[in-house]
């Protein structure tokens, strides 16, 4: 039976139009249990329909909150999910949705789409899924391990990530654990960030020469000097069923968090994928603001379950960040403040 309440319909076209509308509309039906339906899944991506994340993400939101959902199939371009019931509590290995696709999901973005959710649940959960956990322009393991989850530990939400297996690229075949408290959770007062308290970097590496980690420590750290910024650099050895290699850097202050990723390829030195790296993260240092464009897009959810307001600067507001406020203003009369132009820093205030 699904949830008493209007049918919420999100046009899944808006804005940007691709998987974080998709993602952000599921997270809010659970969160609040009202029906919804979305049309135009995907249009304003090169590949319209229901993907293979939207699929497994709904599939675990179902059973965490009784839903039904019907047209939940590859490549449609409506579905509907009606929970019936607050989310719940999950121990388990989340099936993997792979029917008209060979693709395998992001295992990080998925997992950051259940945090808030269950951290509410008022129980412990532990989930595990395969997928990729390095990937080009996407949600990397060191960043959401570090960055995204040193965040959300600010803010009183608890989780915890393990890496069995690394994925790089979309057939890597990575596996990932989750485990997630239940958290009182509260919002963050980052309008100034404040002294930089560290800056520190990642090398994950599987099945290449560690002399190719080594030289990527060396650039890593030169650009570091350069800047004046001593960053702090770790070389982790990965088990992986294919080669690969990442490069993370971030930074912390006392009131802010950020930083990027860049994945290596074949015919790409390593030298290339430390400077990608570095010069993102620096574009964000420099910008004085307490968070990066992409951690604003994974943090904004446990804002809206925060027991206080939250107030925090972005380097650039994205169509993508504009996109997820416009699906939570669908569900709920909170009030969001948007201070900042499109392409430009801005400033967020989130106000139960």
């Amino acid at each position: 039976m699904a949830a008493a309440g209007s049918l919420i319909v999100i046009d899944g076209a808006h804005g940007e139009g691709g998987g974080a509308l998709i993602r952000m509309a599921l997270t809010m039906a659970a969160l609040t249990q009202q029906p919804i339906r979305v049309d135009n899944v995907r249009a304003g991506t090169n590949y319209p329909g229901l993907d293979i994340e939207d699929i497994t993400l709904a599939r675990a939101l179902a059973r965490s909150c009784a839903a039904e959902t019907p047209g939940l199939e590859f490549g449609a371009s409506t579905f509907s999910f009606l929970p019936s019931r607050p989310p719940s509590a999950l121990k388990e290995r989340l099936d993997v949705a792979g029917e008209g696709s060979n693709r395998v999901p992001n295992s990080n973005v998925l997992l950051n789409s259940l945090i808030p959710i269950l951290a509410r649940s008022g129980a412990y959960s532990q989930v595990s899924l395969s997928g990729e956990t390095y990937g080009s322009h996407s949600l990397g393991f060191d960043y959401f391990a570090n960055v995204t989850l040193g965040t959300f530990r600010r803010m009183g939400l608890h989780a915890f990530v393990d890496q069995i297996h690394a994925g790089f690229g979309r057939d890597g075949g990575g596996d990932v654990s989750l485990e997630i408290e239940p958290s009182v959770v509260q919002g963050l007062q980052w309008k100034q960030r404040g002294e930089l308290v560290a800056a520190r970097g990642v090398i994950s590496i599987g099945e290449l020469p560690m002399t190719v980690a080594h030289r990527g420590l060396a650039h890593l750290t030169n650009l570091g000097i350069n800047a004046k910024i001593p960053i702090d650099i770790e070389i982790v050895g990965v088990e992986t069923r294919r080669p690969g290699v990442s490069v993370t850097m971030w930074a912390e202050y006392e009131n802010g968090f950020g930083g990027a990723t860049a994945i290596g390829a074949k015919g790409i030195r390593i030298e290339a994928v430390a400077q990608a790296a570095f010069e993102d993260a620096f574009d964000w240092i420099k910008s004085e603001t307490s968070m990066d464009p992409f951690l604003a897009d994974q943090v904004l959810p446990a804002t809206i379950v925060a027991e206080t307001e939250s107030v925090f600067t972005v380097s650039r507001l994205t169509t993508r960040l504009l996109t997820l406020i416009w699906v939570i203003k669908q569900f709920l009369p909170i009030h969001i403040t948007v201070k900042g132009k499109e392409g430009e820093p801005g400033q967020i205030t989130v106000r139960r």
